[in-house]
């Protein structure tokens, strides 16, 4: 690999696109490739510790507001972050630009297939975004994060492999840690929402707890994030209950508190789901009903189909049925080392390093490392 070849990374808007960036480009650093990221602004509460050389901002938007001048706007600004990246394109020369869907992506892959540049989409979820359903046609080839994303067509699926979704490695290294013995000790439940929190875990969850009887809750020891307006009530609640309860909004050290739950409630989001399955571990999932795609329905369907999950609509997510749920869960504590187990079998540990060598095989790399070997 020449002095200067770069990989270029385009995520942002939120977690759910970065967290995978973030894998790739520690797995290329380790084989001693130059990564840089190209973002937009609301990432950068996400990219303050993202291993990259260099974090570069572009302008970014969405083009599904409910107006006609708000769309407009919207590619108006779509088609100044292309300029954009077409001027630090041209300056960076990178040797592969590498996308992860959503329309923050959309400026700098476009431009790179405008100038040549080898391009790679990464899609996260087992439907294919808006995103990169417009960009793909044109890149030379399609990771996909789980198997047969739909509405690819015949020519995308000839130039899609499977990687998987690549993982923090806070996430790598909580999956060390063997499913905790649910007949020992108290029963330990996890309960997230995404990276923006769910409301609908708040209302429900709570008040399933109380529905139980108080034989099965005092075994509970329960981690919850809630909103930031949601805290004190969820707090609250659970005090009234007697409950052994922790809330906060955000927990820095996720993947450790879902390697230690016996069962996770959450959304089915990507990352959320990509997480579940190297950790290994069940879950109730419950999937974000308004997306247009229903991405996260699908993701929910990939684990409930190998045994991993139970998937529920939200509006059948109800506290009866969730305290019917637990109580059922909490006498057959059998059933979740099997759905641990399902879990597992169903992630891709090592993908990170799959969709590096993607990316090494597509930019026709060598990489430093390689080359003193």
């Amino acid at each position: 690999m020449s002095s200067r070849a770069l990989v270029l990374l385009a995520a942002g808007g939120t977690g759910g696109h970065l967290f995978p960036a973030e894998a790739l480009a520690g797995a290329l650093a380790a084989r001693g490739i130059a990564v840089e990221l190209v973002t937009d602004e609301r990432a950068q509460r996400y990219g303050g510790h993202f291993p990259a050389r260099a974090i570069h901002q572009i302008a970014s938007a969405t083009p599904s507001g409910v107006s006609l001048v708000a769309r407009l706007k919207a590619v108006a600004t779509l088609g100044i972050g292309t300029l954009q990246a077409l001027l630090l394109l041209r300056r960076l020369r990178p040797a592969v630009l590498v996308g992860f869907g959503g329309y923050p992506t959309v400026p700098p892959v476009f431009a790179a297939t405008l100038l040549g540049v080898p391009t790679i989409l990464h899609e996260q979820n087992a439907v294919m975004g808006r995103a990169n359903r417009f960009l793909a046609s044109r890149v030379n080839a399609v990771a996909r994060g789980l198997p047969g994303p739909k509405g690819a067509d015949a020519a995308i699926e000839a130039k899609s492999t499977t990687t998987g979704n690549p993982v923090r490695p806070t996430v790598a290294e909580a999956a060390q840690q063997a499913y905790p013995d649910p007949h020992a000790g108290k029963f330990h439940l996890l309960v997230v929402g995404g990276s923006q929190g769910a409301r609908i875990m708040s209302d429900v969850v709570p008040v399933a707890i109380g529905l139980m009887p108080e034989a099965l809750r005092q075994r509970l020891a329960i981690v919850q994030q809630a909103r930031g307006e949601d805290e004190d009530r969820v707090r609250q609640a659970y005090a009234k209950l007697g409950v052994d309860a922790e809330v906060a909004s955000f927990f820095q050290d996720l993947p450790a508190r879902m390697a230690a739950a016996h069962l996770v409630i959450a959304r089915a989001g990507a990352s959320t789901v990509a997480e579940l399955a190297v950790i290994g571990r069940p879950s109730i999932l419950v999937p974000f009903p308004h997306a247009i795609d229903q991405d996260q329905a699908a993701n929910a369907a990939h684990l409930a189909a190998a045994g991993a999950a139970t998937l529920v609509a939200q509006p059948d997510f109800s506290p009866d049925w969730l305290a019917s749920v637990l109580a059922a869960v909490l006498a057959d504590p059998a059933s979740l080392v099997q759905k641990a187990a399902a879990a597992r079998r169903s992630g891709i540990a090592h993908a990170a390093e799959r969709l590096a060598d993607l990316v090494v095989n597509v930019a026709k790399l060598e990489s430093p490392n390689e080359t003193a070997a």
